[in-house]
């Protein structure tokens, strides 16, 4: 294979839906722990909830021993970007924002999917950091189901919704295709130029996550090796689906009703 050379994996209509089932357990897991989410809960109960209902679904945690990843989630608060390690000592406090991002896997393929939830009463600022970042995920849903859409589009999409909040978008991480694998090509930025880019095709799935920092776009890796924080140590907020290109448009296969 030629250096540089990507990988799309298409999935047919059987495919699709053994990722709905995936898709399912990873919306439902990511749902329970928001409605724990409160003061004085700890990290490492909310990944016990995930864990707990993944495995009773009879999937695995995809996350759990991922490249050597101690969880079953990844919770990340405040000025935590993502890849939060949970733990029996990290307390929930009041005025928190905090993202919970969740996989599982079943029938030989992944779901993937993320949130921020407030925890009690929050500044104005952070819920719209929040919502902003949500939107943008739907601007980048609308662009990929563009006649003759690419890559691209969905990075400028989102990036556009974000920049005129105020908001920065992570560069240094982005979303991915899903599958057999977590993560398969392509990789999704939340930025770019439209027009450019793979072509976005009937069978491809992609996890189309806005990173969203209220400050700053750079972020820093922690000591522990997983952790990533914002650069100027203002919030950030994170929304992700799983999502389904098929001939009726795009599908979230992580949402749940």
């Amino acid at each position: 294979m030629k250096k540089g050379t990507i990988m799309i994996f298409i999935k047919n209509p059987e495919q699709i839906k053994k990722m709905q089932r995936a898709g399912r357990i990873t919306g439902e897991a990511l749902a329970l722990a928001g409605e724990a989410v409160r003061e004085g809960i700890t990290t490492a109960a909310l990944d016990k909830i995930i864990r707990s209902y993944i495995e009773k679904c009879g999937a695995r945690p995809s996350f759990l021993g991922y490249g050597g990843f101690p969880g079953s989630a990844c919770i990340s608060i405040n000025e935590e970007v993502i890849h939060g390690i949970p733990s029996a000592k990290r307390y929930l406090e009041e005025g928190d924002i905090v993202k919970i991002d969740v996989g599982a896997y079943i029938d030989g393929f992944h779901g993937d999917s993320a949130n921020t939830f407030p925890v009690g009463k929050i500044s104005s600022e952070a819920q719209r950091l929040i919502d902003v970042t949500k939107e943008s995920f739907y601007c980048g849903v609308r662009a990929a189901q563009q006649e003759h859409a690419r890559i691209g589009d969905i990075g400028a999409a989102v990036n556009g919704c974000v920049s005129k909040a105020g908001f920065s978008v992570v560069r240094k991480y982005v979303g991915h295709g899903v599958g057999k694998d977590l993560h398969e090509d392509p990789n999704v930025p939340n930025y770019g130029t439209a027009g450019r880019g793979p072509r976005i095709s009937r069978g491809m799935v992609i996890a189309i996550e806005p990173m969203v920092n209220a400050g700053v776009s750079g972020v820093i890796d922690q000591p522990d090796g997983w952790t990533v924080i914002t650069a100027d140590g203002k919030l950030s907020a994170h929304y992700e689906h799983t999502v389904a290109i098929t001939d009726e448009g795009a599908l979230l296969l992580t949402k749940v009703d």
